[in-house]
């Protein structure tokens, strides 16, 4: 095996799993992350589909996330006094919900458990590349050298920029994002997620284990506000914001008015991945949100930059060079990320309607996702599973995207 080494640029959902799977494929690999410590407190809770709980259970990772989330056994989209009861895969186990710091926190102690470095406050400056290695320089001054580098650092990637300075950067939904929990007591069955369309803005709840609701909003914005920005507004105001808002849904005006300013996370703006041109070069490569994140609509984001991780070590495993294991990864996971990043993007629109929308709404969305050609690309999408032992067979892996 010529690559027996690896950085991993990135702590965050895709950076641990990805330097847990190379180890699993005889490949040595250190995380790198910015932040001084794991990453925790950067969001609020996130849905989990059934296949990145499969991608998990490959690197024995999925009982850990099991043990922390929600199962959500039933979804609901709501329209002022109409429900529409959406279908269920009883073949499948059910959507989890999980809080972002919680997952984050569980992948990190499970690759540490199996031997993986992780170095902090070492944010990425650029790349000395190298015919057989490439060395990683970082704003402290260190530096650090291997056969290959993996960014898995989100979606304002460095190493995206140092593979491509023309790479496109994440498009700014038109939403900011913000989860809380709040007092107040909500009328819905346990395990039961609700998708509302509010008269000015869409939000979602469901009742936790502890029976407070949980409930998220995806706030209407012209003005783009990076995660820095939002936060540094007082959760008040942007509680007074929210209020005016949802302040004529039920129960979304509750929701908000029961919800205290320490138990309101801000997200900032909610992004999406256009299609990246060059996914690598050279030796470095990209994974997760770096290249590939599909607005929170589609559900699948942080299960899908599980997979891509676990699909780049298979690849790096399988071929003796970079540049022929990039590009059966790069072929292996582009249509299905590309594929649900449009869905995702079709459903944004739906989130922040105009007036006529939302009078058509009501009967439109049933119609939608009732039909028998959204349930079979919801059943594609969530029966996907990655065979760990087998070898790369790029007819295979696309016969399941």
């Amino acid at each position: 095996m010529s690559i027996r080494s690896a950085l991993v640029i990135g702590g965050g959902i895709a950076g641990p799993v990805a330097a847990t799977a190379l180890q699993m494929a005889g490949i040595e690999a250190r995380v790198f992350e910015a932040y001084s410590g794991p990453a925790v407190n950067i969001g609020s809770g996130l849905g989990f589909a059934p296949n990145g709980l499969a991608a998990l259970d490959v690197i024995g990772a999925g009982d850990a996330v099991r043990r922390i989330a929600l199962p959500i056994r039933r979804s609901v989209m709501s329209f002022g006094h109409k429900t529409v009861e959406l279908p269920v895969d009883t073949e499948l186990e059910p959507q989890q919900v999980v809080d972002r710091s919680d997952l984050h926190t569980a992948l990190h102690d499970h690759a540490v458990a199996a031997g993986i470095a992780f170095e902090y406050d070492k944010r990425l400056v650029g790349v000395d590349e190298h015919p057989d290695h490439v060395t990683a320089r970082f704003a402290d001054g260190s530096s650090a050298t291997a056969d290959v580098l993996i960014g898995c650092d989100g979606v304002k990637s460095v190493v995206r920029t140092l593979i491509d300075p023309k790479a496109p950067a994440a498009n700014y939904t038109g939403m900011l994002g913000f989860g809380a929990l709040s007092e107040h007591t909500v009328d819905a069955p346990p395990h039961t997620m609700v998708f509302a369309f509010g008269k000015n803005a869409y939000y979602l709840y469901w009742v936790t284990a502890d029976g407070r609701a949980a409930w998220g909003a995806n706030l209407p914005s012209k003005k783009y506000m990076s995660f820095g920005e939002a936060r540094a507004i007082p959760n008040e105001q942007w509680l007074r914001t929210l209020r005016d808002t949802y302040g004529e849904d039920v129960p979304g005006a509750d929701l908000v008015r029961h919800t205290s300013p320490a138990d309101l996370v801000v997200i900032g703006g909610l992004h999406i991945m256009p299609p990246v041109p060059n996914w690598y070069r050279g030796r470095m490569v990209l994974a997760g949100d770096a290249v590939h994140a599909p607005s929170n609509s589609t559900g699948q984001g942080a299960s899908l930059a599980i997979e891509s991780a676990i699909q780049l070590a298979r690849c790096l495993r399988d071929f003796d060079d970079p540049a022929t294991a990039f590009a059966a990864y790069e072929r292996v996971r582009r249509p299905r990320v590309e594929a649900i990043a449009a869905r995702g993007a079709k459903i944004n629109h739906a989130k922040a309607p105009g007036p006529l929308m939302r009078r058509i709404m009501p009967v439109l969305m049933p119609i939608m996702f009732g039909s028998s050609k959204i349930q079979q690309t919801m059943q594609r999408e969530q029966h996907y599973r990655i065979d760990w032992d087998a070898p790369i067979d790029e007819k295979a892996e696309l016969a399941w995207a």
